[in-house]
């Protein structure tokens, strides 16, 4: 794991403690009074503990909890506490476990000087929830037996037997079933299902995560997998070829197709949170200039602030096509995906 605190506690905590402080200043709410907060987090401890730990450092005063967990359980857990919720922040890997909250009026309407930090691409249309970095869904491949005229052009490809036991994917992640969410509005219900029932007879490896998949290809194990891009740079930074050529490699599928979809971790507040003004303090955080760097550098995500450079060997995020008819708002229907997953014994 990269040791992410010290890099990002070296960031000036003058420019941290301004991004906080402005929010207690601009008349929506800020840090204030505010005592407390309690973050219910999707995102991997990982990769948001340094912010959160820069962020208590920023507001001493301030006694932040942290419970992580999978993003669509956290969302299940928020809509079974109801009111009695402590959650005043749910952070979640991706926007359709937010939008699964928002069809439901689970979440609060965020003020204009959030949700005017990012394109309206990539926040919610109701402006209960708002995206945070970005990420795209990729086919990690092993470079060391494959060629780039070998990899199939379209997700949907990969049922066929050439792939037969060599691919990997991670039902229960919530970055996948977001992606077989996206599937279903672009492609419609029974080809989703042939897909994934197809996949499934084709001895496709279920694991845990992403990161697994990863090392599964690094090691041998499958030649692909269905991951989302930065967990191949993430092990670039790791050392994990020890001075070597990183043998993963990444693929975009072209054309649109539902296999490179972008998606967004991104952070909403529960409608029965008491934390409001600590809940936008950090989110306003999140969203400021030096943290937007930290997804970008540190994690390879696509920063989605304008003005925040991007990891130099990704394509522009602009230039990777989102699938016809996808809006991240369509992804709401997580309930349908799990229920189709569950139906097709893939879970």
């Amino acid at each position: 794991m990269l040791n992410r605190i010290p890099r990002i506690a070296s960031l000036s905590l003058a420019v941290l403690a301004v991004a906080v402080g402005g929010c207690a200043s601009n008349g929506d709410g800020g840090s204030g009074d505010s005592k407390s907060l309690t973050i219910y987090s999707g995102r991997d401890k990982e990769y948001v503990e340094p912010l959160i730990e820069s962020f208590k450092r920023a507001n001493p005063k301030m006694a932040v909890e942290v419970r992580y967990g999978d993003s669509a359980e956290l969302a299940a857990t928020i809509r079974e506490e109801g009111d009695r919720t402590p959650a005043g922040i749910f952070f979640s890997q991706d926007a359709g476990a937010l939008g699964a909250l928002g069809k439901e009026g689970l979440l609060k309407q965020l003020p204009t000087s959030i949700l005017d930090r990012v394109p309206s691409a990539y926040r919610s249309p109701q402006g209960d929830w708002v995206g945070t970095s970005g990420r795209v869904r990729v086919l990690g491949y092993d470079s060391r037996v494959l060629k780039a005229d070998q990899l199939p052009q379209s997700v949907f490809d990969l049922t066929d037997p050439k792939w037969r036991g060599k691919v990997g994917w991670a039902p229960t992640n919530a970055s996948f079933q977001a992606f077989v969410t996206a599937m279903r509005m672009t492609d419609g219900e029974e080809k989703t299902k042939k897909w994934l029932e197809g996949m499934k007879a084709n001895d496709t490896h279920s694991y845990e995560k992403n990161s697994i998949i990863r090392d599964a290809i690094a090691d041998g194990e499958i030649e692909v997998g269905l991951i989302n891009h930065y967990y191949v740079l993430e092990a670039i930074k790791e050392g994990k070829a020890n001075g070597a050529t990183y043998p993963v490699k990444i693929l975009f599928f072209p054309g649109g197709d539902v296999g490179t979809m972008i998606n967004v971790a991104g952070i909403g507040i529960p409608k029965s949170s008491t934390q409001q003004a600590a809940a936008e303090a950090f989110i306003s955080f999140v969203l400021a200039d030096p943290q937007q760097k930290y997804f970008a550098d540190e994690v390879g995500e696509y920063p989605l602030v304008k003005g925040i450079a991007q990891d130099p060997s990704l394509p522009p995020l602009e230039s990777i096509q989102q699938p016809d008819k996808l809006d991240l708002a369509d992804l709401a229907d997580l309930q349908g995906t799990q229920k189709l997953l569950q139906e097709t014994g893939v879970l």
